[in-house]
């Protein structure tokens, strides 16, 4: 079970590096970034993940414009021993220089879509703390996530037209995130288990010389289950980052949000956040939609492409994929709704998952996550859409406040 690592001294546990410290079926190591503009003229997100324990590699790739029509990519294969061989068929992903560049490859003939996209960090990685949850007595969910925010260049091919990538308008974000979650196919394991609520935000945003991390996990009453908030400079180049990784990242005091819906929706209308510094002071951001990317199309809740699910040798190695938003919004339930572009001072992503009932509560002035469902509604239009949803956002924030 040894690969080109093991020839380095980064071991952590006796055993080579392909093998991960638990035996847990659901370990996973997955790569994730989000490319859009400051005017919202374009969305694209990069998926792809290995999976040791089920043997399987997949990725993704899809991209959505304000016309309403999303392209994706799908590709899989068997996990290769060799962790840097990060490629399924057409689809490749190389890391030039660790926590700096990376390169993102996509030449797929059929659909015609495809990319030549260079990911620059402009920050220190930002590590998230361990988010680790339990069901019950089992713990279903145990990972570390780290952040970058950076710039991309390049270009994207895609039926709908061409078009160049230039790192002065593309902001981006990549997400590396490793351990335990469910993925691949459902498990049963003993007795049927109670549906838990389970409300999840993740909100990266730029500012003019700085950028913010916010991360919420909530359980069914609205009780906090995670939550932080990280800060850091925006450097111009990356020549003027810290030689160390996280060299100067800074945690946030606290952090809180609110999110209005779409009466008997699980769709978001406005969010708010609060981000309170060290010092005491308190920036609050008012988010909107102003572009939605479905998170089904990097295989979030997909039926067929979901992540770590096997596709046999010879059914489907590849696929290609078009929806048009007017067909997605039927689903009046969304499992993932996402990223954030803020005008004004700010531009960012807004990340929110909500699974089962979770209720309504305040904290300091704002409110807790809730979805409009009842669980029963929730498993019926689940079953029918699996669905994901990712949207761009403008809005307006408020200088800090003593």
């Amino acid at each position: 079970m040894l690969n080109s690592l093991d020839d380095f001294p980064v071991h952590q546990t006796p055993e080579p590096l392909a093998k991960p410290c638990t035996s847990d079926v659901n370990f996973y190591d997955r790569t994730w970034f989000a490319g859009y503009t400051r005017d919202a003229s374009y969305y694209f997100g990069v998926a792809m993940a290995v999976y040791p324990h089920l043997g399987i590699l997949d990725c993704a790739f899809s991209l959505v414009r304000p016309d309403g029509l999303q392209r994706c990519f799908f590709a899989s294969r068997r996990a290769p021993l060799e962790r840097t061989e990060m490629q399924a068929g057409p689809m490749r992903i190389e890391v030039i220089e660790p926590m700096r560049r990376t390169l993102v490859t996509l030449d797929d003939k059929d659909s015609g879509l495809g990319c030549e996209l260079l990911f620059t960090a402009r920050t220190s990685a930002m590590q998230e703390g361990r988010q680790t949850l339990w069901h019950g007595a089992r713990r279903f969910m145990d990972a570390t996530r780290f952040d970058l925010f950076g710039a991309w260049s390049g270009r994207v091919r895609s039926p709908d037209g061409d078009f160049d990538v230039h790192s002065h308008e593309c902001l981006g974000t990549k997400d590396r995130s490793w351990g335990v979650r469910p993925v691949g196919a459902p498990q049963v394991l003993g007795a049927p288990q109670v549906l838990q609520g389970l409300f999840f935000l993740w909100a990266p945003l730029f500012w003019e010389d700085r950028v913010s991390q916010a991360i919420f996990f909530d359980g069914q009453r609205g009780e906090a289950l995670f939550r932080e908030g990280l800060t850091a400079p925006l450097h111009a180049i990356d020549e003027e980052l810290p030689e160390a990784a996280n060299g100067d990242v800074e945690k946030l005091a606290s952090v809180a949000h609110r999110v209005e819906y779409h009466a008997g929706t699980q769709l978001a209308k406005r969010a708010e956040l609060a981000l309170c510094d060290l010092a005491g002071a308190t920036r609050e951001v008012s988010l909107e939609p102003m572009l939605r990317f479905h998170m089904k199309g990097l295989g979030y809740g997909h039926p067929t492409w979901r992540h770590g699910l096997w596709q046999r040798p010879g059914t489907m190695p590849l696929i290609r994929i078009s929806w048009t938003y007017w067909r997605l919004r039927t689903f009046m339930c969304s499992r993932w709704c996402v990223r954030v572009m803020v005008t004004g001072r700010a531009r960012g992503c807004l990340s929110r998952w909500c699974l089962g009932l979770t209720r309504r509560r305040g904290l300091g002035g704002l409110l807790m996550g809730r979805a409009e469902y009842a669980i029963d509604h929730l498993r019926r239009f689940h079953k029918r859409s699996h669905n994901s949803r990712f949207m761009v956002w403008t809005g307006k924030s408020e200088a800090p406040t003593p």
